[in-house]
């Protein structure tokens, strides 16, 4: 039951920054936030987004699947970015274990197509703790990011996860 939970909580996290890269790209998307479905691909003009797809490399690579890629063509750039919501210790620790865990694809995708790779994480601890990184983290992600709707996204979701848990009677 909890992973699935988890990865609820973590998919709404990663749908609310595709819909505003996506308004961004101004492609069709919905009204709001939450009733947006991500797809796949979506290719507009020169810039493909892709939503949780592996990234094919020429040498064996691990940790190939970001939660969201977005691929310039015009601006020959490769954008990796990936969402985690640890416990509220751990925030910072997996902030610096996220840009290492896909340094080696970023390398391979400079080698293989002559593209300037930039991995992006974004952490939110289960409660809405954040680092200090953030903000320029969703600078760096196009479109209008704001940090207290991504909090409140997490905060409802680890809400629901505890809403979830049979309560023990001592």
């Amino acid at each position: 039951m909890a992973k699935n939970e988890y990865l609820m909580r973590h998919d709404k996290i990663c749908t609310h920054l595709h819909y505003s890269i996506r308004k961004a790209l101004s492609t069709e998307t919905a009204d709001k936030w939450y009733t947006h479905t991500p797809k796949p691909v979506y290719e507009e003009g020169d810039v493909t987004v892709l939503w949780n797809q592996a990234v094919h490399t020429d040498r064996e690579v691990t940790e190939n699947r970001p939660d969201i890629i977005i691929k310039n063509k015009k601006e020959k750039t490769y954008t990796l970015i990936d969402v985690a919501i640890p416990a509220d210790r751990i925030v910072v620790q997996k902030e610096a274990e996220r840009k290492l865990k896909y340094k080696s694809l970023c390398i391979e995708i400079q080698r293989m197509w002559n593209l300037n790779c930039t991995i992006i994480p974004v952490i939110f601890g289960a409660t809405g703790i954040v680092t200090r990184s953030l903000r320029k983290n969703l600078e760096a992600v196009p479109g209008k990011h704001s940090i207290d709707p991504l909090q409140k996204t997490a905060i409802l979701g680890t809400s629901h996860i505890i809403r979830k848990v049979p309560q023990c009677e001592a």
